[in-house]
């Protein structure tokens, strides 16, 4: 299958997570086989976090796909009439109203700042865009935010934007800036807001913080090819972590 016709179906989220985007390794992939290759492959389950997370995004990027959204005006999921919304919905869980409305405001305070809003939102910026590309001789796809002219723009929610630069790499988002680099040739920078108070920051990637994501990538290629790979040697349930302690 041509590039240009792969690129074009993993727009669509179902093909990216569930369809032909199986074939291919991505940011996503390098906590599971450094911390766990054993849980590679088993799909993560949604949860409140992550279904806060893509309402975010939807709201700056893809504001059409919001209308789907459904959220319950009550105080918690223990009760009556959130069980039964719940029951009709067929959905695994549903966002409160007050949650709903949290992410709401927190999308308004990063738009409403000017040079957020001019970074977002310039001429020529194309948003949700899919890239594939090879990567230590392994298949990698990603998808990115934000394409700008110069760079691109990945939007985030932190709990504590003070921590960022060590979350950051706790959550492996310098790999994510190495592949991202790799796949469409452009810097990548972050647009953080704070959940708990509002606050922005805006982070760019340096070369330091992008080789160590490629040192990351790396060591997970390694354990890809070890298990997992077209030669592989190992059988990943045999698999045990192995630390000296110091």
């Amino acid at each position: 299958m041509l590039t240009e016709t792969i690129v074009k179906k993993l727009k669509d989220d179902k093909e990216y997570y569930g369809g032909i985007g199986k074939n291919y390794l991505s940011n996503s992939d390098i906590g599971t086989l450094l911390s766990n290759p054993k849980e590679f492959g088993i799909p993560r389950e949604d949860n409140v976090n992550f279904a806060k997370g893509r309402l975010f995004h939807h709201l700056i990027l893809e504001p059409e796909k919001v209308q789907n959204w459904i959220a319950v005006d009550v105080s918690s999921r223990n009760t009556k009439k959130y069980k039964e919304i719940l029951a009709e919905s067929g959905e695994p869980f549903l966002l409160l109203q007050k949650e709903y409305n949290d992410i709401q405001e927190l999308a308004k305070v990063m738009t409403a700042n000017l040079d957020f809003y001019d970074m977002i939102y310039a001429k020529g910026n194309q948003f949700e865009v899919p890239a594939i590309g090879e990567i230590g001789g392994v298949m990698w796809k990603g998808k990115a935010d934000i394409v700008c002219e110069d760079c691109l723009i990945d939007i985030k929610t932190t709990s504590d934007i003070n921590k960022f630069v060590y979350s950051a790499k706790n959550y492996n988002y310098d790999s994510q800036a190495y592949v991202y680099h790799t796949l469409f040739g452009k810097p990548l920078k972050f647009l953080v807001i704070d959940k708990t108070n509002g606050q922005l920051g805006l982070f760019e990637t340096t070369a330091d913080f992008i080789e160590k994501g490629a040192e990351k990538v790396e060591k997970a290629i390694n354990v890809y090819n070890k298990f997992f790979g077209e030669d592989a040697t190992d059988d990943v349930n045999q698999y045990y972590r192995h630390v000296e302690l110091f």
